[in-house]
């Protein structure tokens, strides 16, 4: 194994009983000095945009992906969220963020 490469996960298709929620070295807090949502871990910390901090913010172990994904339909009404949240899980999965329970 090469060093510095990190392993892509692929998840192809999320269940729509799986239940997405932060990794334990991560913490996903506001910072008022950024006027952001940050995700922090211990080497740092991930400055998000909009989007990111609403699906984070919904990942807490015991919402399911579909209800997740209803939730932020409803809020920003805007149907048709299924792939762009699910593409979004998926990179916060390779990068490490999360993981899901079932």
């Amino acid at each position: 194994m090469r060093r510095g490469r990190r392993r892509r996960w692929q998840v192809a298709e999320i269940s729509l009983q799986a239940q997405p929620v932060l990794r334990s070295l991560y913490r996903l807090q506001w910072e008022e000095a950024q006027q952001a949502w940050v995700l922090l871990y211990p080497e740092g910390m991930v400055r998000l945009n909009g989007p990111a901090a609403e699906i984070l913010r919904r990942c807490n172990g015991t919402t399911r992906f579909s209800a997740l994904v209803e939730d932020l339909e409803r809020a920003f009404s805007a149907p048709g969220l299924r792939d762009d949240v699910s593409d979004f899980l998926t990179e916060a999965t390779n990068r490490g963020w999360i993981e899901f329970t079932e």
